[in-house]
């Protein structure tokens, strides 16, 4: 790990103030790139706001917005975003043959619209960093514009939390191996 995350059992007025606000949410503390983000309090206390949006407050279903993070994670190859996102993934119903296929950098077979939509249009969206007209016609379709908006800010969000993860190599915990190899495209600059 790069940077320490900061002491819980020593933080200043305003971390301390940040942290007990993640202890009472959903998360019931700083897991991950939260614990980081507490080196700055303002930030963290924004991030998390929205992390909390996009994962528990959102109209995506749980098993559209955990596909969403999971093609994220793989985007990224963020080790520590897919381990944690893999489980709720399943246990909220999506099938482990697209989390599979997520792992290994390929497209799933779809037989919910819906999940195909998520899978392609977040795919779409990190790699060449844009939608077509067509996809964004077919996930505004589909999805309504309601929960299109929300996926954008999901895909967004978990692009800040990946990046956290991977510049400041926060591990996996004790005995977990990483899952996600490199991507052929990983590296190029591309």
């Amino acid at each position: 790990m790069r940077l320490q995350p900061p002491d819980l059992d020593n933080l200043d007025e305003e971390q301390a103030r940040v942290y007990a606000l993640m202890k009472s949410g959903p998360r019931g503390g700083a897991p991950g790139p939260l614990a980081m983000w507490l080196r700055r309090p303002a930030l963290a206390e924004r991030a998390q706001t929205l992390g909390e949006y996009c994962r528990y407050g959102s109209s995506l279903e749980t098993r559209l917005s955990e596909l969403g993070i999971l093609v994220t994670a793989r985007a990224w190859t963020s080790q520590y975003e897919w381990f944690v996102h893999k489980k709720i993934a399943l246990e909220a119903g999506l099938a482990p043959e697209i989390v599979e296929a997520v792992r290994r950098g390929e497209r799933p077979r779809f037989t919910n619209e819906e999940e195909a939509i998520v899978h392609d249009f977040a795919r779409e969206l990190h790699v060449k960093r844009r939608v077509s007209d067509e996809t964004y016609a077919r996930a505004e379709a589909i999805l309504g514009e309601a929960r299109l908006v929300d996926l954008v800010a999901l895909l967004g969000y978990y692009c800040l939390v990946s990046m956290t993860l991977n510049v400041f190599e926060i591990p996996l915990p004790e005995g977990v191996s990483p899952e996600l190899d490199a991507l052929p495209e990983e590296g190029t600059g591309a």
